[in-house]
């Protein structure tokens, strides 16, 4: 049996990390859930969250692709690209519905070029796994004055080895698959957190070798996913300690296999957590 996860938590880079945190929790209207100084962590559903991340603190060179997107899942799709149109934000695909679909969705531009999809997964036989999952869990309140939901975010990544991925999430991670669009998957991670495998070049994005991204896993059993992942070929688990924030996460760290940087989060249980931690309990509700 795998070890839990309690919720994913996405590291995006930049150079301006004001203007990051005015778009994501001005512009889009999620919550700052933790201030790390360098790094604010800002909640994406009941279960995922970003840290928005100083890149002079980052172990990513500057000019890495953003070979990477973030999908929030969403009955209201049409509402989010009015709102985000009128705020100016950049459209790198129109919306352009079709309720006849698996899903249907547009993609826009966050301050510094990284991809944020708004989809709506709709009724159909691709998607009959997913629908239960979805209906299941209560919404985030985003957007103006917390009039728009979030019920879920997917976190797609970019491969050239689907079998391989595929079998590293199977094997290393333990996950399950519930979506299966051909060139794309969809595992479950935490309730509301899905990772989505891409064949690269025929999703968003072509393959990289390097990625401006880190992808964390919070867990409150950080000694078993050690263990188990210890154990995996394919992932080089090594235990770090950054001086910033050594009192309030403990963490490991390796690369999957085609070179994404993971990482598994556990934040200690003292004061400074204390509002994160109760985020983290209450999201599996």
């Amino acid at each position: 049996m795998k070890p839990s996860i309690s919720a994913i938590n996405t590291f995006y880079y930049y150079h301006d990390l004001g203007r990051a945190l005015d778009f994501y929790c001005g512009t889009l209207g999620l919550e700052l859930a933790a201030d790390f100084g360098f790094a604010k962590m800002v909640q994406s559903s009941p279960t995922s969250f970003f840290t928005l991340m100083d890149l002079a603190y980052s172990q990513h060179a500057p000019d890495e692709p953003k070979t990477v997107t973030t999908a929030f899942a969403t009955e209201e799709v049409e509402a989010w690209y009015d709102m985000l149109r009128a705020a100016g934000v950049p459209i790198h695909h129109e919306l352009k519905p079709d309720v006849g679909k698996a899903h249907e969705g547009f993609v826009a531009l966050d301050p510094e070029g990284y991809y944020l999809e708004f989809e709506r997964f709709n009724p159909h036989p691709e998607n009959e796994q997913l629908l239960p999952l979805l209906q299941s869990i209560r919404p985030i309140n985003a957007g103006p004055e917390g009039a728009l939901p979030i019920t879920a975010t997917v976190l797609w990544l970019y491969y050239e080895d689907m079998p391989g991925i595929a079998r590293f999430l199977r094997e290393g991670m333990g996950l399950s698959m519930v979506v299966d669009q051909g060139f794309a998957q969809i595992y479950p991670i935490a309730r509301s957190a899905f990772i989505g495998p891409v064949r690269a070049g025929e999703g968003l994005h072509p393959y990289s070798e390097k990625k401006l991204v880190t992808i964390a896993l919070i867990t409150d059993e950080f000694e078993a996913w050690l263990d188990r992942l210890q154990r995996y070929p394919e992932f080089d688990a090594k235990t770090a300690s950054m001086d910033e924030v050594a009192d309030r996460v403990r963490f490991f760290y390796g690369l999957d296999p085609e070179g994404y940087f993971m990482e598994f989060d556990t934040f200690l249980d003292v004061e400074a957590n204390t509002g994160l931690r109760q985020r983290l309990r209450s999201g599996g509700d």
